[in-house]
């Protein structure tokens, strides 16, 4: 199966246990990867064929600009269930992280991989 993937959607959002994370936004970063059938539209070079990444992008920052979770965990399956339940994707692979999150970490996080039942 084929590959469609976002890397690094950076998103602001409120996301954090702490009292002080729940007055600011913060910034996620989501990679997916997303299988999906891509022969078709290979064979007919139409954006109705496929799995339109930029309709994936725009509904996740929509969902997550708006989300107020205390968990990164919490926010991935959320995610994931989204790009399952509304694209035509038979698996994904989400891997949320939150740049800056630990002190001498680069970006701390969750990676989930999630199947259509």
């Amino acid at each position: 199966m084929d590959i469609v993937f976002i890397e690094d959607l950076r998103i602001d959002t409120v996301i954090g246990i702490y009292d002080w994370e729940r007055r600011i936004r913060q910034t996620v970063a989501l990679d997916i990867e997303m299988r999906f059938d891509n022969t078709r539209p290979a064979a007919t070079d139409r954006i109705e064929d496929t799995l339109d990444y930029k309709a994936v992008s725009k509904r996740l920052i929509a969902f997550v600009e708006a989300a107020e979770f205390q968990l990164v965990e919490t926010l991935a399956e959320r995610c994931a269930a989204i790009i399952l339940d509304e694209f035509e994707v038979t698996h994904v692979k989400l891997r949320l992280a939150k740049p800056g999150a630990v002190r001498g970490s680069r970006s701390v996080g969750v990676q989930i991989e999630r199947a259509r039942s």
